[in-house]
Parts: structure tokens; sequence; C-alpha cells
């Protein structure tokens, strides 16, 4: 592995642990946003380990073609354990079961593509999300099965 493949995947593991607290956050919503910020703050540090030149509406806009073509049952468990937070008491613990791994599994397979689309020469200009689809299953499936043995 080359030394910016290193320092990428470093970025990756870093942001995955700030969506991991984001996860823990009680407020609905709150902590989504939480979330969504700490992928968009990983794709800029990605891109400029890559020199690729950063849009944060490209970027916004590479990560929702994404995640919305990946499972919608799957992604709606992030979603819904963020809403349930605002039930009393039982929300709480139903959210802090889901809402971090989900975090932590979405953030590092989103990382892992990227990786991978720029060491190719890639940049979000030509980010395809059909085209990595399978690579960003692949990716969420080891995430979790790391959190799942954790």
């Amino acid at each position: 592995m080359s030394d910016q493949t290193d320092a990428a995947n470093t970025i990756v593991k870093k942001y995955a642990l700030f969506s991991l607290g984001g996860g823990f956050i009680p407020a609905p919503k709150l902590d989504l946003l939480l979330i969504a910020t700490s992928q968009a703050l990983m794709l800029r540090e990605l891109a400029k380990e890559y020199d690729v030149p950063f849009s944060k509406n490209l970027g916004k806009s590479a990560v929702s073609s994404l995640l919305g073509g990946y499972l919608p049952t799957r992604l709606g468990l992030g979603g819904l354990g963020s809403l349930v937070k605002a039930v009393p008491v039982v929300g709480t613990y139903i959210g802090f079961a889901t809402v971090p791994a989900f975090a932590t599994a979405t953030t590092y397979a989103i990382g892992k593509v990227f990786i991978q689309h720029f060491e190719s020469g890639g940049t979000f200009l030509d980010f395809d999300p059909e085209k990595v689809r399978a690579h960003f299953a692949a990716e969420m499936d080891k995430s979790s099965s790391k959190a799942d043995a954790a």
C-alpha cells in the first residue's frame, strides 16, 4: 500500500469514529446532521489528499446518489433509529443501538469507495454511483461484520 493510501485510510477511520460519536447524540435529526457533516468533511479531506478539486455540492450529490440506491430498507434503519430517539426512554435505547453502528458503517463504506475512485484517477465530476454500488455494498457488509464482531 502506498503512503497516500495509508493516509487516506487513516482519514476514513477518523471520520468513521466522528460519525460513531454523532450517532450517540440523543437529539433526533441533529445526529443525522452531524453524521452528514462528518461525511462531507471526510470527502473534502480525501479530495485534498488525492489533489482532486472539492465541491461541497458535488460531494453531497455523490453521497446522496450512492446512498439512495443502496437498499432503502437498510438505510431506513439509520434514519428510523434517529427518529425513534424522540420516543421517551425506550426510543433513546433503540436509537443508541442502531444509529452509531449504521453511521460508522456508511461513513467507512463511502470513504473506501472514494479512495478507490480517486486512486483510479476519478473526480467528483465523473463519479458514477451505479458503477460502484456493488463495491459500496461489499464495504458496508465488511464494516457491519466488524461492528458485529466487536
